[in-house]
């Protein structure tokens, strides 16, 4: 189906009752029917053309840039660099210092020992479980294997080997042609297997995952997560075919209702938390001001993947309870039948069933209880924990991550922090102020960052800075007004220049999978359609 110019006019667009409502569209596309999907003042905004468009586009499997005439945020030297290292090193300025060693139990229910690390909100929906909501859509919009960290590179020379969409790519590969070791025989299912007690993703015998994007093990949370949607898939594929779906029709027709509710979260839930409704509104009744790459396809500008997106970094907790039940036989001091881990712990280096939450293992009590991530209501609410804040600290194990976290091949540095300010560095990320300044946003003076002597806190790294104003003026519950402008005009962009997104297909569509709230889908409603809630498996 042809994209429709629904956004932005000034440039052209350019890119790409349940299963018994289901009908084909053109081109293959699945039209399903429902309601409006909002009223007509919140209908989808056209931009003015304020703005002279760009001589050349940035191509979709490139990344570009949102504000190409502002400059770097300092010189590429060695003195800015010793700068970076310095304010991102263990100990350092970002370093939240939770006492690690109380261990896993106590960070998670003594708050004391995790003085500087504030946690979010839970009533007001900030589970621990967004956190890997939101790598876990990183991960399917951009991917960088080849730029070099503190090496000035131009953007639009590096490849992203993810598609800028939400489409899911990095559960569903290149389909079942063109990535068939990711399907069952019938080349129509995705391959799960079970970890021993629940589900596991796929693996070889060195306990590698088979999955589009090995990230998608860094973490049990974010493979559980990766587990939950190949389920969703596979339990859609069962009911479009107990529908009388023709089998030739099964696999797209579910991968895009799987797709299409997955693109309802992002946009109903997800991005409002992170960035507001409010936020979340203005761009789509007002149009984007900043984010437009029409009349070329829609890329990933560095300035979102560089560092505005990587303020889901703070909201990391030390460590998790990954489940209730899972550790049976383990040591009742470290929790047992309960597993908790930190997040990373080098103790957990080697070990075929490791100490820490990292992925690439399988184990019997490697599987993640969602009631401890996402708040299912009722009595599974005294289960649910918090994420962090998003503020300028972050848990201290992100300064000591394990190489095979990072990615194949990494180098150090393994601080976390160090890799997201040298990364300015090498996409010569434009300073914070001068963004906001642009956007009209208030600018922020960081007198912390004076004492290196660089101009840092006048020009300060665009990561840190969307840091610092989401805590100094929204107290670290939601991105500020640069942080929120930037990761919200590409969230909203990306789907409206999808042509495969609902936005654009029927932009009138509503959740058709089961929900515990009538006009509503959430994430705990995929888990749930998934099979991998607590009540599913007799929590």
């Amino acid at each position: 189906m042809p994209a429709k110019p629904n956004e932005d006019t000034h440039h052209s667009l350019s890119r790409r009752g349940f299963i018994t409502t289901v009908g084909a569209g053109a081109a293959g596309a699945v039209a399903l029917g429902g309601e409006a999907l909002a009223d007509p003042a919140h209908t989808e905004a056209a931009a003015t053309a304020t703005a002279e468009p760009a001589l050349l586009a940035t191509p979709a499997d490139r990344f570009g840039r949102i504000f190409p005439e502002l400059p770097p945020f300092v010189p590429a030297d060695d003195r800015r660099r010793a700068a970076l290292i310095d304010m991102g090193k263990p100990g350092g300025i970002l370093d939240a210092r939770d006492n690690l060693a109380a261990g896993p139990v106590a960070l998670v229910a003594d708050l004391t020992l995790s003085a500087n690390n504030r946690n979010h909100d839970l009533a007001a929906g900030f589970s621990a479980g967004l956190t890997f909501v939101g790598q876990f859509l990183d991960h399917d919009m951009t991917f960088d294997q080849t730029s070099q960290l503190g090496i000035p590179v131009a953007p639009e020379a590096s490849p992203n080997s993810r598609t800028p969409a939400f489409d899911l790519d990095s559960v569903y590969g290149a389909g079942p042609s063109g990535s068939p070791n990711l399907y069952q025989s019938d080349r129509i299912k995705l391959r799960i297997e079970s970890g021993g007690l629940f589900e596991d993703v796929p693996r070889n015998a060195n306990g590698s995952a088979i999955i589009s994007d090995p990230r998608n093990d860094e973490n049990m949370m974010i493979s559980g997560l990766q587990a939950a949607f190949i389920l969703a898939h596979n339990r859609t594929v069962d009911d479009l075919r107990a529908a009388g779906t023709p089998q030739a029709q099964l696999f797209e027709r579910a991968r895009q209702l799987v797709t299409w509710h997955y693109q309802w979260i992002i946009l109903t839930e997800i991005l409002p938390h992170f960035v507001g409704q409010d936020m979340v509104n203005d761009i789509r009744n007002n149009g984007r001001r900043w984010y437009r790459p029409e009349p070329g396809p829609a890329f990933i500008p560095v300035e979102f993947q560089g560092a505005a997106y990587r303020f889901g970094h703070s909201m990391v907790r030390p460590s998790y309870r990954a489940n209730r039940t899972g550790d049976v036989g383990g040591n009742p001091a470290t929790g047992a039948p309960q597993f908790f881990g930190m997040i990373f712990d080098p103790a957990g280096e080697g070990q075929p069933d490791p100490v820490d939450l990292r992925g690439g293992a399988r184990a019997r009590r490697r599987f993640i209880g969602w009631e401890t991530f996402f708040d299912f209501g009722g009595d599974m609410t005294q289960h649910a924990r918090p994420t962090k804040r998003i503020d300028t600290k972050i848990s201290t194990p992100l300064f000591n991550l394990p190489l095979g976290a990072i990615g194949a091949g990494a180098q150090p540095p393994t601080s976390l922090a160090q890799r997201n300010l040298l990364r300015h560095v090498t996409w010569g990320i434009p300073a914070g102020q001068r963004i906001a300044q642009t956007i009209g946003a208030p600018m922020l003076h960081l007198q912390e960052l004076a004492h290196y002597g660089v101009a840092l806190e006048n020009q300060t790294p665009l990561w840190y800075y969307v840091l610092a104003e989401a805590e100094r003026l929204q107290d670290g519950l939601r991105l500020g007004p640069t942080g929120g402008r930037i990761v919200g005009e590409v969230f909203i962009g990306l789907l409206q220049l999808d042509p495969r997104s609902f936005l654009v297909v029927q932009p009138g569509w509503r959740p058709t999978f089961p929900t515990q709230v009538p006009g509503t889908f959430k994430m705990t409603d995929l888990l749930r359609y998934a099979r991998v809630d607590p009540v599913s498996r007799g929590a």
